[in-house]
């Protein structure tokens, strides 16, 4: 187990976008906005979808670990801390999935 967390990177994706985007990725991808962030994460998102389906426990882990990093760079575009969708995943488990979907609104 590693102590390392999404906050941890929360905080290397803040250091890292306030870089000189010659110099960083992460700066490079802030720098191109939001469109640009979000279509990378789709990309890392449908990467994740093929690894779990069709390849093995490697690369299942390392397009996590991409998913999670390019969701974090979106979230920093977008001026959203993790904490505040670690609060709405919190509210969330307080029920059953099933009971938080039959709650919905109808549309």
């Amino acid at each position: 187990m590693t102590s390392f967390t999404l906050a941890d990177l929360e905080k290397i994706v803040a250091v890292r976008a306030a870089a000189d985007p010659a110099e960083s990725w992460t700066a490079k991808l802030a720098a191109a906005g939001m469109p640009k962030a979000a279509k990378k994460l789709g990309e890392e998102a449908v990467e994740t979808v093929i690894a779990a389906t069709s390849q093995g426990r490697g690369e299942l882990v390392g397009e996590s670990a991409d998913l999670l990093y390019h969701l974090l760079v979106v979230l920093r575009i977008g001026n959203i801390p993790l904490n505040e969708v670690m609060a709405e995943l919190q509210r969330r488990t307080a029920q059953s999935g099933l009971a938080e979907k039959a709650g919905r609104p109808v549309e």
